[in-house]
């Protein structure tokens, strides 16, 4: 089903909605390899699926991300715009993590609004001078998609804010969400420019762009695309509020390989992946993965780190020694602890000022000797929640200093304007303790600067009068809701909420000895100096590398509608069985051996009423009618339920409970295998599995003749998978000497006799008919889930047997697009049922000779 958020797309994303005009396009196209510009050029309804491969040339990556790494201003005396390269963006960094060989390209947008006249020539220039690409979002685009979207709905939303109340948060508005839609469409338009052969490779930036792995993946089926997210994934009942989840779950898994900071944030993602779309994940050799339509996903989790080079050339300015000079003057004889942070509501600056509140109150030793310095970012966005902040903020300032203060001494000061970066890197280098008191945050790096800087250089240290090789210390009292908190295992973890607890944090931050600080920095410095924004880079770009390896030795579709689009990406040689395709074949052939699953195949998995349609039965009694067919349903289902079902096809075979009973017509006796007659395994199993049962809602247990399974698909799922892997393992353990296998499949746990599948099914019966001189000369096998992968597998072994005297035609058929041991594919039961319709119904040659065959079971085996 279309969500509303997709109604009337193809006019959405053309800029129509917002009535924005088009984003000129000034680039030059290079054409690398043959076919594959006019896969790009288009409008997008190509899938780009082209089959060329790589013509080897120079790497290019593509870094794309809101804002690009520059800075902008009008000259004075011409009038014309001036760039500059930002130093101190991540973005331009985290090219030292790539090879000198790689051409980098940013494409992104200015912090500067440039008029429609001037857009292709500072276009030009930029593209130029520092390879960059600019989106010129118009003002009004940009309000809605930045301040609107962004920061007003998932930016809280990513922190845990809800808008429970009109008082408290924006609530959800779409026309905000098609904003946010139409800047990723002109996104996606500026980066399919310079997309120039199959060498490049695009890395996405932030919660800003999660639509346009979408919109990139539509127009080229096979880029290979990398997406990080710098801030918080939120928990899945968090998540789940939002009206759009869906859509931008599904735009990320367009990506081949998804980026977080931490574990938390990546197991968020992998929860609502599970609980919302029903995929699972699983974890090999290291690397996380997920299933999508064929295609892996990977997971990666890299915290980001900062430029060494850069903080240590800031340290050795002159501006910077002379600042430094100036604080420890200013705070001769304090003890000064440092706190920098933007100003919102996450960042718990008002928080962190009552912990120093009560740190003066319970400490009066402390007061006159203890000075906090805040030093507050400019808010990147605006509304009465930033104001509101920055009032309890002076407010609290005001009052710790008035009971606390004293002519010359203020506990708290506040620095409240713009702080040029050599000042805070003073700052840094001078203060004895860092505190980060954020609710809610991303990977805040202040802690890792402060370890840097306090490491100083040799030059900061002449200015600090510091002995050279003398050892270096520093504290840090960070938050456990940030993200960079699991890599300082040396750090102070407190809980912001908790004023007592960051109190007595504080306390401990200055009165530690010194030797323990000591060690603390020593630790921490290690880490940062070796996980710094160059290995960041080098590790997500190698693990992306890795992730496309496989682009070309696979066939891609694009599917889907709007938002709902995704690429299938299978075998060459799968492609969807067709009755003009099988016709021929099936009109032809003597002897047909036709296996059918039931649920899934022929009914519809997810259908409460589990009995077979009128029209299911006649389509089986046409089949069976043929005396060249011998059809045989192979479920798991138990002989009861089948019998029952299907008592009015007199000569459709059955084979019950994976093939432990077979029952070749109606009027058949039911023959059950003799390997494995003693139950007394049940009695083992059964009790373990009725525990699980009573320790996970929504789970059952359905005990078959030969078999016992555990049902948890109505459990929650999460818990309910983590219960199946713990059920697996309890049952391996405790049946281990009893003739039976343990088997998890889709929201099961099996336990069943061993030597007993569908494939062993298809083996008998392929005997059989061999050794009765009928060997078939056409075989069909139409299945949806992993049991019926034996049979796939069997009919191919089977078919390569010496003892055939000829190839049969095979036709072997699994439901969904999806990787799979058969060659062919349906998209559901609906096409399985016509598919069958139009088999039953085809004009065949008049048999020779009737292949419906009956044979023992203990014989076959």
């Amino acid at each position: 089903m279309v969500s509303r958020s997709c109604t009337d797309f193809i006019d959405l994303v053309s800029g129509d909605l917002l009535d924005f005009p088009p984003t000129p396009k000034t680039l030059p196209r290079v054409m690398t390899v043959p076919g594959i510009i006019s896969d790009l050029d288009g409008d997008g309804s190509s899938d780009g699926d082209s089959d060329v491969p790589s013509t080897g040339g120079r790497q290019r990556k593509i870094i794309v991300a809101n804002m690009l790494p520059l800075h902008a201003h009008r000259d004075t005396k011409t009038g014309g715009w001036c760039f500059s390269l930002d130093e101190d963006s991540l973005l331009l960094q985290m090219k030292d993590g790539f090879s000198s060989e790689t051409e980098v390209i940013y494409v992104g947008s200015l912090k500067v609004d440039i008029v429609a006249s001037e857009q292709e020539e500072v276009a030009q220039k930029l593209l130029n001078d520092f390879s960059c690409v600019p989106t010129f979002l118009p003002p009004e685009l940009q309000k809605k998609f930045y301040h609107g979207f962004c920061k007003q709905q998932l930016w809280p939303l990513f922190h845990y804010s809800l808008p429970i109340c009109p008082d408290h948060g924006d609530r959800f508005e779409r026309s905000l969400w098609h904003a946010y839609l139409s800047a990723n469409k002109i996104f996606a338009d500026k980066v399919m420019e310079v997309i120039n052969s199959d060498e490049t490779y695009v890395w996405v930036h932030d919660y800003h762009l999660m639509i346009l792995p979408t919109f990139l993946r539509k127009r080229l089926n096979r880029v290979k695309l990398g997406f990080f997210l710098h801030s918080p994934f939120p928990s899945s009942e968090i998540y789940r509020t939002l009206p759009v989840r869906d859509e931008i779950l599904r735009a990320l898994l367009n990506s081949d390989l998804i980026g977080f900071h931490t574990f938390d944030y990546a197991r968020h993602f992998l929860s609502c992946c599970s609980r919302m779309l029903g995929l699972d994940y699983e974890c090999k050799r290291g690397y996380i993965g997920l299933e999508y339509f064929g295609r892996r996903v990977y997971v990666k989790i890299l915290p980001v780190g900062v430029h060494m080079g850069r903080l240590q050339s800031l340290l050795n300015l002159p501006s910077t020694s002379t600042k430094v000079r100036q604080i420890q003057e200013q705070f001769e004889g304090k003890r000064l602890i440092l706190g920098v942070d933007d100003m919102d509501i996450f960042k718990g600056i008002s928080l962190k000022l009552l912990a120093v509140e009560q740190l003066l109150q319970r400490h009066s030793d402390l007061q006159g000797k203890v000075v906090l310095v805040q030093i507050v970012n400019p808010a990147r966005s605006t509304g009465k929640d930033v104001q509101e902040a920055k009032r309890e903020t002076y407010s609290t300032a005001r009052r710790i200093n008035e009971t606390y203060g004293f002519p010359g001494y203020d506990p708290v000061i506040l620095i409240d304007h713009g702080v040029p970066l050599y000042e805070k890197i003073a700052y840094y280098a001078v203060a004895e303790c860092c505190v980060v008191n954020a609710v809610r945050d991303g990977m805040n790096l202040v802690p890792y600067k402060y370890i840097v800087c306090r490491q100083g250089t040799p030059k900061m240290d002449e200015t600090m009068s510091i002995n050279e090789g003398s050892p270096r210390s520093s504290m840090l009292v960070v938050s456990e809701f940030i993200g960079c908190s699991p890599s300082l295992s040396g750090a102070i973890r407190v809980n912001p909420w908790d004023i007592d607890a960051v109190a007595d944090a504080l306390n401990s931050a200055i009165t530690i000895p010194d030797a323990e600080k000591q060690l603390r920095h020593e630790k921490h410095y290690k880490y940062v100096s070796s996980h710094d924004v160059a290995y960041w880079a080098r590790s997500f770009v190698q693990d992306l590398e890795r992730a496309c390896g496989d682009h070309y030795s696979k066939r891609c579709w694009g599917i889907g509608f709007g938002l709902g689009f995704k690429v299938v990406s299978l075998s060459p040689n799968f492609r969807k069985l067709s009755i003009d395709h099988i016709a021929p074949a099936y009109k032809v052939s003597n002897r047909r051996l036709i296996f059918l699953d039931y649920d899934g195949t022929i009914v519809p998995q997810a259908s409460i009423i589990k009995t077979p349609s009128t029209e299911v039965i006649s389509v089986l009694n046409n089949l069976c009618g043929d005396p060249k067919n011998t059809v045989f349903l192979v479920s798991g289902r138990g002989r009861s339920s089948l019998s029952e079902w299907f008592a009015s096809c007199d000569m459709l075979g059955i084979a019950a409970e994976h093939g432990y009973f077979i029952r070749w017509s109606r009027t058949s006796d039911w023959e059950s295998s003799t390997l494995h007659a003693d139950f007394d395994w049940k009695r083992i199993a059964e009790p373990v599995m009725r525990l699980y049962t009573e320790t996970t809602d929504g789970s059952y247990i359905e005990t078959k003749e030969s078999a016992i399974v555990w049902h948890h698909q109505d459990a929650d799922p999460d818990f309910g998978s983590c219960q199946a892997m713990e059920l697996l393992d309890h049952l391996e353990n405790v049946l281990a000497n009893e003739p039976v296998v343990v088997k998890r499949g889709q929201h099961i746990v099996e336990v069943k006799p061993q030597g007993i599948s569908k494939g062993l099914v298809v083996e008998r019966l392929f005997s059989s008919m061999v050794s009765n001189g009928n060997p078939p000369d056409f075989v069909m096998c139409i299945g949806d889930d992993r049991s019926d992968e034996d049979m796939f597998e069997s009919i191919l072994s089977a078919a390569s047997s010496p003892l055939l005297p000829a190839v049969p035609e095979i036709f072997a058929c699994t439901v969904g697009q999806k990787p799979s041991k058969a060659k062919y594919y349906l998209d559901d039961n609906v096409d399985v049922v016509k598919l069958l319709h139009g088999l039953s119904t085809a004009p065949t040659q008049r048999p020779r000779y009737s292949s419906h065959i009956q044979f023992s079971f203990e014989a076959a085996a």
